[in-house]
């Protein structure tokens, strides 16, 4: 079985378009929840997201490759350039692919047609419409950029998407099915409709995400991708590559009992299937990055697991906070979090957690980055449908 590094990173989230300014602003405990601008924005009960702001797509695209391209895609594609440009690798081997998760594809797009079609009662949408709003979109586009013709497709498993296609491609690497990947999560849900679908199940938070706090009243919506380059150890260690950290385990399971509400046991299930499958003890576990919704019941469930799993205690912290939810490609960002802490640059705190809720009883770490020697950690991914997703890491 081959060992499974990350030598690449990139990012267009919320708190930043760059890996570097997006960990520091995650230990800076800096947020970016805002005020919505949006069309319609009066017609929403909830005002408040997290977008990505000063992206101009003209800067990246040009003209022609913009009309392909949903917003969603758009951040992937840019994400994926800075994972390949900072991993020092000049071309894709032969037979690598790429692998991404979306919870909602290219929103944005069919948002676009619905309201031509339904308000504006045009008779034709957007000759691309579908090229641009299929879930592979990111997924293809990246691989066409790149020449990736291994393995190349996208994973839609609602909030867990990113974990499932990052553990995927590791998966793959390691049995020999691709000597590269590269595999993240993109979504771009933050729209009018997006919005009013979120609405509907009454679990955003009017005036902030505080996960884990005992006053927490939802999540907090937001936008973006990451990417990153899975690499084989030895080639990458070969060819002198930047490891930013090894992928050591993953753990996919289901809850099957609900479609909405979170099992405290398949949580734990997954949480102790990837300390399995890396070989990894609780007790080495420095850190988990948790789920952290700010949820009153995905909280709960999440500390009961983490409580059952790591008996002994361990830091935790979500953050959400920081930079809202990203659906399907929150878990590639939030990874961000675990390679700071493996680096020794501090494990991120809690962006709005300041009266942690007692039914949550964890290590939480709040107000201040932590600074601790973090060897391992985990990365928990928890979605709608129950269904989950937890990745182990060990510092490079």
């Amino acid at each position: 079985m081959r060992r499974v590094v990350i030598t690449g990173a990139g990012t267009v989230n919320p708190l930043s378009q760059s890996v570097a300014d997006t960990i520091a602003g995650l230990i800076a405990g800096r947020t970016a929840i805002r005020t919505l601008d949006l069309p319609d924005a009066d017609r929403l009960t909830v005002g408040i997201g997290a977008p990505v702001t000063d992206f101009d797509p003209a800067r990246h695209f040009p003209p022609r490759d913009l009309a392909l391209l949903d917003r969603a895609t758009q951040f992937a594609l840019q994400s994926a350039r800075q994972a390949v440009a900072s991993s020092g690798l000049t071309a894709m081997p032969p037979g690598a692919g790429v692998i991404v998760g979306t919870a909602g594809g290219g929103h944005e797009t069919a948002e676009a047609a619905y309201r031509a079609v339904f308000a504006e009662g045009r008779e034709r949408v957007h000759p691309f419409t579908v090229p641009r709003l299929m879930m592979n979109a990111p997924a293809s586009r990246i691989g066409i950029e790149f020449g990736c013709k291994g393995p190349t497709f996208a994973v839609s498993s609602a909030c867990a998407s990113a974990n499932h296609a990052i553990g995927l491609a590791f998966q793959m690497i390691r049995s020999g099915a691709a000597p590269a990947m590269l595999a993240g999560g993109a979504d771009a849900m933050l729209t009018f409709g997006g919005l009013k679908a979120w609405e509907g199940l009454r679990v955003l938070s009017p005036d902030g995400c505080r996960p884990f706090d005992r006053m927490r009243n939802g999540l907090v919506m937001g936008e973006g991708a990451a990417i990153y380059l899975l690499e084989e150890r030895e080639a990458a260690l070969a060819r002198g590559a930047p490891v930013l950290a090894e992928v050591a385990g993953f753990s996919m399971g289901a809850d099957a009992e609900d479609m909405v509400l979170p099992s405290a046991a398949g949580a734990e299930r997954a949480m102790r299937g990837a300390l399995a499958d890396a070989g990894l003890a609780p007790g080495e576990v420095g850190y988990v990055k948790a789920h952290g919704t700010g949820t009153r019941a995905n909280d709960r469930a999440e500390a009961e697991a983490i409580r059952a799993t790591f008996p002994g205690g361990v830091a935790v912290s979500s953050t959400k906070g920081a930079h809202g939810h990203l659906m399907g490609a929150a878990g590639a960002v939030e990874l961000l979090a675990c390679l700071a802490a493996l680096r020794g640059e501090g494990i991120a705190p809690t962006v709005g957690l300041a009266d942690p809720d007692p039914d949550c009883a964890l290590d939480l770490v709040q107000r201040a980055p932590r600074t601790a020697e973090v060897s391992a950690c985990l990365a928990n991914a928890f979605a709608f449908g129950g269904l989950n997703a937890v990745l182990a890491l060990r510092r490079a």
